[in-house]
C-alpha cells in the first residue's frame, strides 16, 4: 500500500492524541522489554517501513546506530526531518530490499506486515539481511481492540494477524529461531489512559498474545544474548492506531 502525505498527517494527528500517544508509550515499552537482552553500542539496526520516524527515534535513542527504509517517499522525507544526520534513510521495496545478505545486526517490522503485499516475503528479506535478530510488531486480530478500531480509516486498510498465523510466517521465514513474544493493551481503548479509576489496565505486559499489540522478537544466533546494564538499573525508554 502506498502511503501519501493525507495519510502521514491523519498517522501523526492521532500520535499526538492522549489515547495515540499513550498507545505509542506502551509499544516502546513492550519492545524495550524484549530487546532489553540484544546489545546496543555498535550495533546496527534497520526498519522496514519506517513510515515518520517515530519508532527509529526510539531505536536511536535506545542506543543502535538505525537506517530507515520504506516504500513512500512521503514518509522517508519524514524520517529525515524527525531525526536529520541521526539516520540513514531511503525509499526501498520491503519485498526486494537493496541490501546485501546479513548487512545488519537487527531487523524491525513494526506495524508495517499489515500493508504488504506479500508479508511472508517481508520476513524473509528481513531475515536475508540481518545477522542477529528480528522484531516483528503488529496489531492483533485476537484482541478487545478489533471491535472498536474500525472508526480508524488507517487500520481500516490493514490486513490484521491472528497469532498463530503470525506464529506460522515466522517459522516459515526463520525457522527454529527462538522467539519471545508478550502483548500490550489487552482491554478496550477506553482503559489507554493514566489516571484512576483504570490506571494500569492499559500497560499490562502479558506474556500471551492477547493484548491489540503483539511483539516477537528472534533470536537468529547460537550466541547467549547479553542484558545491558541499563536493564539491570530499571531504565526506562527515553506510535500506533
Amino acid at each position: 500500500m502506498y502511503w501519501d502525505r493525507s495519510d502521514l498527517e491523519l498517522y501523526e494527528r492521532w500520535l499526538t492524541t492522549p489515547r495515540g500517544a499513550y498507545a505509542f508509550a506502551q509499544e516502546c515499552r513492550l519492545i524495550e522489554k524484549l530487546t532489553a537482552c540484544w546489545p546496543r553500542r555498535g550495533r546496527t539496526l534497520l526498519e522496514i517501513g519506517c513510515g515518520p520516524g517515530m519508532f527509529l527515534e526510539f531505536f536511536h535513542r535506545a542506543g543502535f546506530d538505525v537506517t530507515g527504509c520504506d516504500a513512500s517517499p512521503v514518509m522517508v522525507a519524514a524520517s529525515r526531518h524527525r531525526l536529520g544526520d541521526r539516520v540513514e534513510c531511503s525509499v526501498a521495496n520491503a519485498l526486494h530490499l537493496p541490501y546485501d545478505p546479513d548487512s545488519f545486526d537487527y531487523v524491525a517490522l513494526l506495524t508495517v506486515l499489515e500493508y504488504i503485499e506479500d508479508p511472508e516475503l517481508a520476513l524473509r528479506e528481513a531475515a536475508r539481511v540481518a545477522r542477529r535478530g528480528v522484531i516483528v510488531g503488529y496489531v492483533n486480530a485476537f484482541s478487545l481492540y478489533r471491535l472498536s478500531a474500525r472508526r480508524h480509516r488507517l487500520l481500516a486498510k490493514a490486513r490484521w494477524f491472528t497469532p498463530w498465523a503470525m506464529h506460522r510466517m515466522l517459522r516459515e521465514a526463520l525457522g527454529l529461531a527462538p522467539v519471545r513474544e508478550a502483548s500490550v493493551l489487552p482491554f478496550p481503548e477506553c482503559t489507554w489512559r493514566d489516571g484512576p479509576p483504570l490506571w494500569g489496565l492499559g500497560k499490562m505486559v502479558l506474556h500471551l498474545p492477547v493484548g491489540a499489540y503483539c511483539v516477537c522478537a528472534a533470536d537468529l544466533t547460537a550466541e547467549p544474548p547479553l542484558t545491558p546494564l541499563l536493564s539491570f538499573a530499571g531504565a526506562q525508554p527515553t506510535k500506533s492506531f
